[in-house]
């Protein structure tokens, strides 16, 4: 099989979006975002990480105790990603529940036990001219990190988004306008 360089990506950029759930959902890579959906801000250098997992169930064999098939008992898809830019959007994401709360330039976070907060969230991953748009229609922020206050570093928040199957079983969409994604290394 030939190699294609060109079929090399580096996420150079990008972005992270969230919006109210059943907002109206993109439908390619590059269009602009429905106005329904908030940029997140500053991500971390680490970027994004899409993370999928599956647990699998062993079958075995009456004979020779041989493994027959593996059934897949759950699998799960996330998006874990650290912002570094605080703002009204990334403290009531990691504070699930809380909302802040701003009258004449003084702004009070009143943080409650989480409870489910679940909304549509996107991110935009660039290479030059290529673009891969990520779509999780059913989200929630599942998992956090802890926030450090100190003089050297950017005050940050982990977050980590955990996509839900919809009645389709789809738990994310991913649109792509990289030549690279239609094309078949020749044999």
């Amino acid at each position: 099989m030939p190699l294609n360089a060109n079929a090399v990506r580096v996420a150079v950029t990008g972005a992270a979006y969230v919006a109210a759930p059943k907002s109206k959902l993109p439908t390619d890579a590059t269009a602009p975002w429905d106005a329904a959906f908030t940029d997140i801000g500053w991500i971390s250098d680490d970027g994004i990480t899409e993370a999928n997992s599956a647990d699998t169930t062993e079958i075995k064999g009456w004979q020779g105790g041989a493994t027959v098939r593996k059934v897949i008992s759950s699998s799960e898809m996330s998006f874990s990603f650290t912002a570094i830019e605080t703002s009204k959007t990334v403290l009531e994401l990691y504070h699930k529940g809380a909302k802040v709360a701003t009258t004449t330039g003084k702004s009070v976070l009143a943080i409650k036990a989480p409870g489910p907060d679940r909304r549509t969230f996107g991110f935009d991953v660039i290479d030059g001219n290529s673009h891969i748009r990520i779509v999780v229609p059913d989200g929630e922020v599942t998992e956090t990190g802890d926030i450090t206050y100190k003089g050297d570093e950017a005050v940050s928040y982990e977050l980590t988004v955990t996509a839900y199957p919809g009645p389709d079983g789809t738990v994310a969409i991913k649109y792509s306008d990289d030549p690279a994604w239609g094309t078949t290394p020749a044999p």
